[in-house]
């Protein structure tokens, strides 16, 4: 007779996609900042490809879109903190 391993605890998810993005710590703030995340960096990469052959031009432009990645990745990164603190302000 087999034995059965019980590898993780089972999961309600009758919530649906509630449910599911509570199980991997997204709450709908947070899937927007990283969907606004994303879509920085894709921006970022396209002005990294579209570079012209001057190297003056070339060098501003990518300093440009290597910032705006740099700004994605932290928004993707720390996104949910600091968006956490401007919605629990409170009135004075």
């Amino acid at each position: 007779m087999p034995k059965h391993t019980t590898i993780a605890a089972p999961i309600d998810m009758s919530g649906g996609f509630s449910d599911f993005f509570a199980t991997i710590g997204l709450t709908g703030g947070g899937l927007v900042t990283k969907g606004i995340a994303a879509v920085i960096a894709i921006i970022a990469v396209r002005m990294l490809l579209q570079l012209s052959s001057d190297p003056k031009t070339a060098l501003r432009k990518g300093s440009t879109a290597i910032g705006v990645l740099f700004v994605a990745v932290i928004l993707a990164l720390y996104g949910s903190t600091l968006f956490s603190t401007v919605t629990s302000a409170q009135a004075g």
